[in-house]
């Protein structure tokens, strides 16, 4: 075994594990920022895990370039996103959620 086929060995589990881990947060955590809370965390880390368990094995640097940057959009879009959801709810001009 090559050190590199051992390193996306731990990795990319590790980031399966992550996701599955925020996917059960957002359907058993009680409220609504405690959901944004795992899922944005835990997705975040899960998919710079995969990212970085695939680097490895990519052919040239631009395609390592291509997966580092989607990483940083998904950070950027989750951000915004779980941002803007936690502001509505905190002015509560949103749905019910009870």
């Amino acid at each position: 075994m090559t050190a590199a086929f051992l390193f996306s060995a731990i990795t990319l589990p590790l980031g399966c594990l992550f996701f599955a881990a925020g996917s059960i947060g957002l359907l058993r955590l009680p409220d609504l920022f405690t959901r944004l809370h795992a899922l944005t965390k835990a997705d975040n880390l899960g998919l710079g895990l995969l990212i970085i368990g695939l680097l490895p094995w990519v052919e040239s640097p631009w395609q390592g370039l291509k997966l580092v940057l989607i990483w940083l959009l998904v950070l950027l879009a989750g951000a915004t996103g779980a941002h803007l959801v936690a502001k509505r709810a905190l002015r509560g001009d949103g749905e019910d959620l009870q």
